[in-house]
């Protein structure tokens, strides 16, 4: 706990910068920070970081629905010192902020998510490092001093989905985070209009190329043959016949707490439990999946409440700002994902601008947490908000 914390202490040498002539690099203003990331990358890379299903409907959602509830602030409640931390899976974090995985970094800017590793560590908060990587989960691990997660995508082969679980643990992972909401691509039409799509590329598919399993499928190593690599991949990504029943079956292969991302229905949270899951992460792929649905922030009271605090539940898409994530924990989530924004980080200024992006959600949600009257992130209740 400390009297200064983030927020302050991010206030205090922005301020004492600015008395010595010196601005920001990265904007501060999640608009602006979004426009400068636009201004330095191609358009198809942009289309696929911005873009969203269909008409872009749930990508709005997201944003309308953490609108929808208001903070209300209490008075007078000795709130000098605030407690930050959150406790998951039996390590301590310095905040309830991790980076949600994204795919193809690489879009953004090249040193992708080995950036992203480096922003994270020096902040001590955790990366989840994503299944579409622009680098073998074993590198990004060695530049990620702190703690580290692995997404992993259910392909069509069990071989392949056992062996990266296998490289994630060893690897110094500390659990795995099985997206479910894209067993398929999403109607993407940025994307389609473009006639982009980067796995065909080559792109974002180094977890496969570096894997002896995925190696083997192929005539020739991806070295000398990248583009039959890059079409095996779009043959074995993705499995639309996952099921509960096998998707338990990962416990075979790993001793690592496994969460489960993508979830919307409270009755999907409620067979996570059931299923003997050991988290739920409600998401709605940032909107880029199914065009009308329902904002992912209008269904994490109601899974949250049926998940009863047996797991922990974490939340993104839609997050753009301390505040945000102030009432995604208030509403039931342990610990909240950052996307987009720490991406456009990243493509205005490298790791440092992710960095930079982290530091200022975590000092507004610290600033946030005074405001509105608490002294951690941890008591948040329900009553700190209101349904406007």
């Amino acid at each position: 706990m400390s009297e200064v914390g983030p927020g302050l202490a991010r206030q205090i040498q922005t301020y004492m910068d600015g008395l010595q002539g010196r601005r920001a690099d990265v904007p501060f203003d999640m608009a602006a920070l979004e426009a400068r990331a636009k201004e330095a990358l191609t358009p198809e890379a942009w289309a696929y970081i911005a873009g969203g299903a269909g008409s872009e409907a749930t990508e709005r959602a997201n944003r309308a629905a953490l609108d929808r509830w208001k903070v209300v602030p209490r008075m007078a409640r000795d709130c000098a010192s605030r407690d930050l931390t959150v406790k998951l899976f039996g390590r301590t974090l310095p905040a309830p902020l991790l980076t949600a995985p994204i795919g193809v970094l690489s879009l953004a800017h090249p040193e992708a998510d080995l950036a992203v590793a480096h922003a994270t560590s020096a902040l001590g908060l955790p990366m989840i490092i994503s299944n579409q990587a622009s680098f073998p989960m074993e590198q990004i691990a060695d530049c990620a001093a702190g703690p580290k997660w692995f997404q992993l995508y259910w392909g069509r082969s069990d071989e392949l989905v056992a062996s990266l679980a296998r490289r994630a643990e060893a690897c110094g992972c500390e659990a795995i985070v099985v997206t479910l909401d894209t067993t398929i691509l999403g109607w993407r039409a940025r994307d389609l209009d473009h006639g982009h799509l980067p796995f065909l590329r080559g792109q974002g598919i180094a977890q496969y190329t570096s894997d002896p399993v995925f190696r083997a499928m192929l005539p020739e190593p991806p070295e000398k043959n990248p583009q039959a690599a890059a079409v095996m991949f779009t043959q074995v990504y993705s499995d639309p016949s996952l099921s509960w029943e096998k998707l338990k079956t990962l416990r075979r292969h790993t001793r690592l707490p496994i969460l489960v991302k993508g979830i919307q229905h409270p009755e999907d949270a409620a067979l996570a439990v059931t299923h003997g899951f050991d988290g739920i992460v409600v998401s709605n792929h940032g909107g880029r999946q199914v065009d009308g649905a329902a904002g992912s922030a209008e269904m994490l009271a109601l899974c949250a409440d049926r998940v009863g605090g047996r797991i922990p539940v974490l939340f993104d898409s839609g997050v753009r700002g301390g505040a945000d994530a102030f009432k995604a924990l208030a509403m039931g989530a342990d610990a909240v994902c950052v996307g987009r924004p720490y991406v456009w980080g990243l493509a205005a200024a490298g790791r440092a601008g992710v960095q930079a992006v982290l530091a200022n959600i975590l000092a507004e949600l610290d600033l946030t947490l005074a405001l509105a009257g608490h002294k951690a992130t941890a008591g948040l209740r329900r009553d700190a908000l209101m349904a406007g």
